[in-house]
């Protein structure tokens, strides 16, 4: 069913009057009523509409393109979400879009109607000149002088050259509606593209309001106030083509079937992004994504590598561990009998039983661990440096220079708009715009805040909960493999320690703890920053940002910082142990005599490696699972029209916030990878097999699973940037207290170097001097084991237990030595030189490396200059015609979008 309305001429814009042939009789309102009467007028259309192609996106004419569409489900009892229709269509078509309607009987399910948007050349040309969107003027000619050396290397990776670059390279300039025959215009249906035609359409939709002009409720405004309110089911442009095949109309480009081929197919991993098609394609916002998440990918490449060689270097060293030689010793560890790790249920045990987790932490914990720890210092500052200059080259590129970030700030949220009832003079506009007060806004900020504490709160109490968990399955676990002996432990016994599998259960708690709590928090997240009322996009996603970071950076991380940086640390020594909440039984945890590292590395691998897991599953499967059961009743009717608005509303949104999702999802990774990465340095090596999937998926389920997305602009990856930032800083920090605390590195290098007790410069002799001795004697009743091993006799009157600490029969018994404060020095006087030595070559690679290529400036001042040049020109060739002419000056306005409003609320978004 057609509802219409045009232009009688070039420069003006019509409103079909009621008395018209196109009345709201045949729009859909009425004719709803009676469509399914057998008419006439019906049966052409269903005539007609077999003639058309599945996949057209143009209007029933052929001509006009299909820009967006809306759809919904009439109930007939419902007259508020009719009469809202009926009036925001009607706004929609004064401010000169013209809409079709396809009627209900005509969709595959029976019950939805789609309400199909063109924008004509006024509105676009108007608001193309509203927004300063760049169009070109002239072609770059600009020589590409750039050449890649040995370039034929890089052949099996490249993609054909119409798939990199699309379109030519133009001169640009913001498009200025009186002055369009300075541009480039050889055909005004396609001189915008479809991205840039479903960025304005949806830049009206979000602003047009829904009440009459005498009603005057300013609140009732913008297409997402109707979704949330259900008048309208779906708001989406819509996507070129299917994406397994070309579509059969010549005049849709079919970017969707190329970009499916040549980039969301899984088996092009090995090939570069055509960054140009998806930009054009999707925004540059979308583009940006991808091309950081591959610049990305591309460094890890090299941590991967560096990585991988430090662990097999602790492979190839595996029979040069001394301390590992000694412990799996039946001379030495056979005969060192270590004290109970915990009270009563814990008993008395011989070193060599740890001996397979003390070979597992050497191939973590050596001498490489130390130099991949400064390695991954200087790469982080390499990987932000160089992609500060490959955004430079983009932002030149995709003709983003002069993209202030302010220009984004000026354009209001129309939430912004709609809640802020107040008023107050714009200084730089001289006119009034709505404000929030500041005693509400504080108010607002308070509570938020409060809000975000109170849940880190709780992720800390549920850290604490598995903590106390630790505490207390460990002497249950040690209870059932103190002997060894029980058949069914047999094959694992001598793998699994108690330790160890206290560690796995724990981590396992913990991650699923942190996948439910992320669920929950979402929402929260999203609930308060919507309370705050920011005023702008970039204020609001800035604010979400710091929120959903801080919340996921305690989640995520939090439990690998105690085992870095608490456990073990603060146990005390037989005799009188610290206890979790004081007078509790719950006896604080105690290292592995081969340190807590291989613990650490633990606990990365489960939460690292869940979530990306996880995660893609995730992404992936639940897409794929709602498009497959939403589209079962057009599978299940081949002969029926399955047209390209419904096959698109049968896919998922994407939604506003769908990016914000993916570089959390990455920022998270790039934590665990810095962080703590001295404690595993295969960590690199996971991420980058992880992201290659992972720009494989995101590609295909954004080509695939969801409807096409509104095109965003977006020069930089935003607050995003700053946080990795901060991360790369901390990053220094958290693996110097690694190396010195967690790691058993310093200790060993001091033994080495200072109390070893023969000539030879080796680590003979390590493991007794680093365990102090007790007498069992002086147990309390409390801590003495309720049972003893079959080798136990009373010929044991000491065990030994991890410290530094003078023996029973010294005046200063179990009060630290000399060497625990020499090795304490040690350790803060690596940190502070592994600190300095980092953060000055950071600081020195940050300062040698431009943050904007010279060529890409160069080119730049070349472009403005030339711009500059060709408007001059333009305008003495126009100045010359009129005094040719002898013709009066005339004043060409530029006609008002919004007749029935204020010219504020055209404006409003933009100065």
């Amino acid at each position: 069913m057609h509802r219409l309305t045009g232009k009688t001429g070039e420069d003006s814009l019509i409103e079909m009057s009621p008395t018209d042939s196109f009345s709201d009789d045949v729009n859909g309102y009425h004719h709803h009523a009676s469509s399914s009467t057998g008419s006439p007028e019906q049966g052409r259309s269903e005539i007609d509409k077999q003639k058309y192609s599945k996949d057209s996106v143009f209007f029933r004419d052929g001509v006009r393109r299909i820009d967006f569409v809306l759809s919904y489900i009439d109930d007939k009892d419902d007259q508020r979400k009719q009469e809202r229709r009926r009036v925001y269509e009607s706004n929609l078509q004064k401010v000169g879009l013209e809409l079709e309607t396809e009627d209900k009987t005509e969709s595959e399910d029976g019950k939805t109607y789609f309400v199909k948007i063109h924008a004509p050349w006024e509105v676009l040309a108007t608001y193309a000149d509203v927004l300063k969107i760049k169009v070109p003027f002239k072609v770059n000619d600009i020589p590409d002088n750039s050449e890649i050396p040995m370039n034929w290397l890089s052949t099996p990776f490249r993609l054909p050259g119409h798939i990199m670059n699309p379109e030519p390279d133009y001169f640009t300039a913001p498009f200025n509606k009186s002055k369009s025959d300075f541009f480039l215009i050889e055909d005004k249906e396609t001189f915008f593209p479809p991205s840039t035609r479903n960025r304005i359409v949806y830049y009206i939709l979000a602003r047009c309001p829904y009440f009459k002009d005498e009603c005057g409720d300013r609140d009732k405004k913008g297409i997402k106030r109707l979704l949330n309110n259900g008048t309208y089911t779906a708001a989406f442009p819509l996507h070129d083509s299917r994406y397994w095949t070309k579509s059969k109309d010549p005049n849709c480009e079919s970017e969707r079937f190329s970009l499916y081929k040549y980039w969301a197919k899984f088996f092009c991993f090995f090939k570069e992004q055509p960054l140009n098609l998806v930009r054009k394609y999707y925004g540059e916002k979308i583009g940006i994504y991808f091309a950081w998440l591959g610049f990305y990918t591309e460094m890890l490449f090299f941590a991967a590598v560096v990585g991988t060689i430090c662990f097999v270097y602790g492979f190839l060293t595996y029979d040069d561990n001394e301390w590992s030689k000694e412990i799996c010793s039946e001379e030495i560890g056979g005969n060192i009998v270590m004290c109970p790790l915990c009270d009563q249920k814990c008993t008395y045990w011989r070193l060599n039983i740890t001996c397979n987790s003390s070979w597992q932490s050497h191939l973590f914990d050596n001498v490489a661990t130390v130099f991949f720890a400064i390695f991954m210092g200087i790469w982080v500052t390499l990987f932000l440096e160089f992609w500060k200059r490959r955004q430079a080259r983009l932002e030149y590129e995709w003709d983003l220079v002069d993209f202030e970030e302010e220009q984004q700030q000026l354009q209001l949220r129309p939430e912004y708009e709609t809640k802020c009832t107040n008023r107050k003079l714009n200084r730089i506009t001289q006119e009034m715009e709505p404000y929030l007060p500041i005693t509400s806004k504080c108010a607002r900020i308070c509570l938020s805040g409060a809000t975000v504490l109170l849940w880190i709160s709780l992720i800390i109490a549920c850290i604490i909960g598995v903590i106390a968990y630790r505490l207390a399955v460990y002497a249950s676990f040690a209870s059932i493999m103190k002997n060894n002996t029980a058949t069914n432990l047999d094959v694992v016994a001598p793998y699994v320690t108690p330790q160890l599998a206290t560690s796995v259960t724990a981590s396992c708690i913990n991650f699923v703890i942190i996948m439910i709590l992320n669920l929950l928090y979402e929402r929260v997240a999203i609930k308060i920053t919507d309370m705050e009322i920011p005023k702008t996009h970039v204020e609001y996603e800035n604010k979400l940002t710091v929120k959903m970071f801080l919340f996921q950076f305690v989640n995520y991380y939090s439990s690998c910082f105690y085992v870095a940086f608490f456990k073990g640390k603060f146990v005390g020594y037989p005799g009188n142990y610290t206890y979790m909440f004081g007078s509790s039984k719950l006896r604080n945890e105690e290292c592995e005599p081969g340190g807590c590292l291989i613990e650490l590395t633990t606990q990365l691998v489960i939460v690292m490696t869940g979530k990306q897991v996880w995660g893609n599953i995730q992404e992936a499967l639940v897409p794929w699972l709602m498009n497959w059961w939403g589209s079962r009743k057009a599978r299940s009717h081949p002969e029926s029209l399955y047209s390209r608005w419904e096959q698109d509303y049968d896919l998922q949104g994407f939604g506003q916030l769908g990016l914000f999702y993916e570089y959390l999802e990455m920022v998270i990774q790039f934590g665990f990878i810095t962080l703590f990465v001295a404690s595993f340095p295969l960590a690199p090596l996971l991420a980058l097999i992880n992201n290659i999937i992972e720009v494989r998926v995101d590609a295909w389920k954004l080509t695939t699973q969801f409807r096409r997305p509104v095109a965003a602009k977006a020069h930089s990856i935003g607050a995003w940037e700053e946080i990795l930032g901060g991360m790369a800083v901390l990053s220094v920090v958290t693996n110097a207290f690694i190396v010195a605390f967690t790691s058993d590195m310093i200790p060993r290098l001091v033994y080495m170097y200072a109390y070893r007790t023969h000539d030879e410069l080796n680590m003979k002799g390590y493991i007794n001097n680093s365990l102090s001795v007790f007498n069992i004697s002086q147990f309390s009743l409390e801590e003495r084991p309720e049972e003893y091993p079959s080798w136990f006799n009373s010929s044991i009157t000491t065990c030994r237990y991890r410290d530094y600490r003078y023996p029973p029969d010294d005046k200063k018994r179990y009060e630290h030595n000399m060497q625990f404060w020499h090795i304490l020095a040690a350790k803060l006087a690596f940190i502070i030189i592994m600190e300095h030595v980092v953060f000055m070559v950071k600081f020195f690679v940050a300062w040698m490396i431009p943050d904007v290529p010279s060529d890409v400036r160069a080119r730049v001042k070349r472009e403005r200059y030339l711009v500059q040049e060709y408007l001059h020109n333009y305008e003495v060739e126009k100045l010359k015609i009129q005094l040719s002419q002898n013709s009066n000056n005339e004043c060409t306005c530029t006609p008002m979008i919004y007749p029935s409003l204020s010219k504020h609320e055209v404006l409003s978004e933009c100065l």
